[in-house]
């Protein structure tokens, strides 16, 4: 007899709770747009020469097909739910080709559905439905970041990678996997800090011992696709998640497609890539989008304008050269939160710090910021004059942040990829620590954005820069 099948507990539950999450998501939505057009609704819905129907009875089917629509398009599937944004893509979809589905049925069968349909029920349900998620998402994480609701995996392969695979996923503590053990060749020293269970020969009996639910494939030589086979064969007896590690990071999943040739399952990547429509529609929105934002902090600006004059003497706008897309130099604004003619005095604190040689220049505990200063920068207040540079083509609302002359001096061949897209009044890294990471860190997430760049992507960054601006925690300064 196998050993005992493992698949996570949690796993079925987050999934349940998803589903009735939903569904009193598309429940309430119809419910709110019958109380809105209560007089459309109380009329039955007819065609000719067919019966009549209640109005009531309408939007009922159309709940169904929506929650048959969400679950067709795996938005509640195991591998990707908590993470990323293709959750966020296929809910989208989803809600989409339902109300195409109604569209059409509506034409050929001549049906009278008004149009309060698609203008109420349409964005508010599907905007419900992504709030939805992302509070499940964040409830997920911060059980993930206990130790809970996580999948417990042994890595197999050579030190080297095994030791990679660890320090990506403790660079994401909310990723749901903590390694509890490795399969590798070699004396059985721990590899980064991750205890050695025995060679490859062991899996099984290393799976059983640890009581883990998930073997993750890092590759090694010795690994031959016989090995690999029976590997398989063992974990399936299990029940145990196989997962494969090809040796890519920071590649999204939208660029990897898999394809079976010859039996062998190759993975094509696609190169990053914005041209065409995609930069018409990005350029478009960033026209839109900083039209709105300067219209709706007008108030603010003039009134922080206003402040940092009775604050002290200096310009209010303080302007300064960056480095743009291809090296081509702007002139950066924003709101004066330091002392007047605070850049003389970078290069000496940045040598007391000694700083001095790295790309991002940031002084601990700044003398030089006003009192005003302080706050504005903390709510990144003093930001917003960037919304006239995003208007006039100069940066984008999402992207890497602009550097100086000098910062980018010190760049590497890697860094400079940065460099391919408008910088940014807000980017990855800006919403994923802020002050407190490193450069390292700062580079792999900027890459990150550039190779993988995609509209919800941006959408996303902005949407968690909301919060970033609201609740800007301790990484703020």
């Amino acid at each position: 007899m196998p050993p005992q099948r493992r698949e996570p507990q949690w796993v079925r539950r987050y999934a349940s709770r998803l589903f009735y999450s939903d569904a009193a998501v598309v429940a309430g939505t119809l419910v709110a747009y019958g109380l809105i057009a209560l007089d459309q609704v109380s009329q039955p819905v007819s065609w000719p020469d067919g019966p009549s129907i209640p109005y009531w009875l309408l939007l009922l089917l159309l709940g169904v097909v929506w929650l048959l629509a969400l679950d067709a398009m795996d938005t509640r599937d195991r591998h990707m739910v908590g993470h990323g944004i293709t959750e966020y893509r296929r809910i989208v979809n989803a809600t989409l080709t339902v109300f195409a589905i109604v569209v059409a049925a509506a034409f050929f069968i001549r049906i009278d559905i008004a149009r309060s349909v698609f203008i109420v029920a349409l964005p508010i349900g599907l905007t419900a439905l992504l709030l939805s998620r992302w509070l499940w998402r964040q409830w997920l994480r911060r059980r993930q970041r206990r130790g809970a609701y996580v999948y417990r995996a042994v890595v197999v392969g050579e030190r080297s990678k095994v030791a990679h695979i660890a320090q990506q996923i403790r660079r994401a503590p909310d990723s749901g996997y903590v390694i509890v053990g490795a399969l590798t060749t070699g004396d059985g020293e721990a590899v980064a800090e991750i205890p050695v269970l025995g060679d490859f020969t062991a899996a099984g009996s290393a799976v059983d011992q640890v009581g883990a639910d998930t073997l993750i494939v890092a590759g090694s030589d010795e690994l031959d696709p016989v090995t690999m086979r029976r590997l398989g064969w063992e974990m399936a007896d299990r029940d145990v998640n196989w997962v494969v590690a090809p040796a890519l990071t920071d590649v999204a999943g939208p660029r990897i497609h898999a394809r079976p040739v010859a039996g062998l399952p190759l993975v094509h990547v696609d190169f990053p890539s914005l041209d065409g429509y995609k930069r018409f529609a990005k350029r478009a929105f960033d026209i839109v989008g900083s039209s709105l934002l300067i219209l709706l902090f007008l108030p603010i600006m003039i009134a922080t304008a206003v402040t940092i004059r009775i604050d002290g003497p200096g310009p209010i706008i303080y302007r300064q050269m960056r480095m743009g897309r291809q090296g081509r130099e702007f002139g950066m604004v924003k709101f004066r939160s330091m002392v007047a003619n605070a850049d003389d005095q970078l290069a000496s604190l940045l040598d007391v710090q000694g700083t001095t040689d790295e790309p991002l220049f940031k002084v601990t505990d700044d003398p030089r910021i006003t009192r005003v200063g302080r706050f504005i920068r903390k709510h990144s207040i003093d930001e917003l004059p960037q919304l006239f540079n995003v208007l006039f083509g100069q940066m984008s609302l999402v992207g890497p942040r602009p550097q100086r002359a000098a910062e980018v001096a010190l760049y590497d061949d890697d860094a400079h990829r940065r460099m391919l897209v408008k910088p940014g009044m807000s980017g990855l890294w800006q919403v994923s620590g802020r002050s407190t990471l490193s450069w390292e860190d700062a580079i792999r997430l900027d890459l990150y954005y550039v190779e993988n760049w995609s509209f919800t992507q941006d959408l996303q960054i902005l949407f968690r820069t909301i919060g970033a601006v609201v609740t800007p925690g301790e990484s703020a300064h």
